[in-house]
């Protein structure tokens, strides 16, 4: 089968091919999917799509008119599709939901330990030949309160790395998991609370309607002053404006992004033209106290190899008739029977 690859960047398509064993053929088309470039999908039946691509109802119904059935998305999150459109369509959609929690996990510490050590000041310095110190002091992260928003694989393997520097562990979550209270101390609480008590904020919940700006101007106001925030999930959970606001106040001491609010059209591409093409972010790299990275959490070369073999194999799945954990089914059908539980329990 022909799978056509929107937003196709050269750093992950020799781990695709290398998993596109036959009859599966690649199809690689470089921009993003976007209603104007759906029709590139060239007769596929399979399309597969990375992050910023827009899988909208409009363009989900016009992939369906050219004969698409199969929607393989390259990343743990899915919050561009639109499911319900899919699932009226009979689109099948699966995404890669464990590829490497290890990629994302490690990323967010390193944003961490970059910060806390002032590494990208320090890096500019000594290139320059000037080896003083005296702006450069940093804070052990031994005993430091973490607040991890978010504690599902990503959340729990970073979690596992907290513990072994000796931290602190908060967590807020809508499924508290008791093993990682059993095995790192980690404590559950209201985000509120959270807030209240962690040095270090770090975001990896998934991006809902109920989570954008999960993080905005109320929850940075109950931060301890110059608390550290890493936001390695999605970026509208943070509110960016209110960030940079509380950074100016000196509210926030350190801001490490690996996902940005209005990446969209932005990362995973250069942009060699002046001026800078984001305002918003210019005036964040603008300060030493920040650190972005251009979405780069995941790229490991395990992670690209198990988002590419994850992948195909939904699509075998699909082919021989076998269902596959990684399908975004919908949700089940209310009947009489169920209602009458969901008021039961409700009473």
């Amino acid at each position: 089968m022909q799978i056509t690859v929107f937003s196709a960047y050269d750093f992950e398509q020799p781990y695709l091919r290398a998993a596109a064993h036959p009859p599966h053929t690649l199809h690689f088309v470089p921009a993003a999917l976007t209603l104007e470039t759906a029709d590139q999908m060239a007769g596929s039946e399979a399309v597969a799509i990375f992050v910023n691509d827009d899988a909208s109802a409009p363009v989900l119904e016009r992939l369906w008119a050219r004969g698409v059935r199969y929607l393989l998305v390259r990343a743990a999150g899915h919050d561009q599709v639109d499911l319900p459109t899919a699932h009226r369509l009979g689109l099948r959609v699966a995404t890669v939901p464990h590829y490497s929690p290890h990629a994302i996990a490690e990323h967010a510490l390193a944003l961490m330990l970059a910060l806390n050590r002032h590494l990208r000041p320090a890096d500019a310095q000594v290139r320059r030949a000037d080896f003083r110190l005296d702006n450069l002091v940093g804070f052990d992260m031994h005993r430091k309160t973490v607040g991890i928003v978010g504690c599902g694989t990503i959340g729990g393997t970073l979690a596992g790395l907290l513990h072994g520097f000796g931290c602190r562990l908060l967590g807020t979550d809508v499924q508290p998991d008791p093993q990682l209270t059993e095995r790192y101390g980690l404590q559950y609480m209201p985000l509120e609370e959270l807030c209240a008590q962690a040095d270090v904020l770090s975001l990896h919940a998934p991006l809902t309607p109920s989570t954008r700006h999960l993080i905005g101007a109320p929850q940075l106001a109950l931060l301890k002053p110059g608390a550290m925030l890493i936001n390695t999930g999605r970026g509208a959970l943070l509110d960016t404006h209110a960030a940079l606001a509380a950074l100016e106040s000196g509210q926030l001491g350190y801001l490490g992004l690996d996902v940005y609010e209005f990446e969209k059209g932005l990362f995973f591409n250069n942009h060699p033209h002046q001026p800078y093409p984001d305002a918003l972010l210019q005036r964040l790299l603008a300060r030493p106290n920040v650190l972005v990275t251009g979405h780069q959490g995941f790229l490991t070369r395990e992670a690209l190899t198990s988002i590419a073999a994850t992948s195909i194999e939904s699509l075998d799945c699909w082919l021989a008739g076998r269902a596959t954990p990684n399908e975004l089914l919908p949700p089940p059908q209310a009947t009489p029977e169920t209602v009458g539980k969901l008021a039961a329990v409700e009473a």
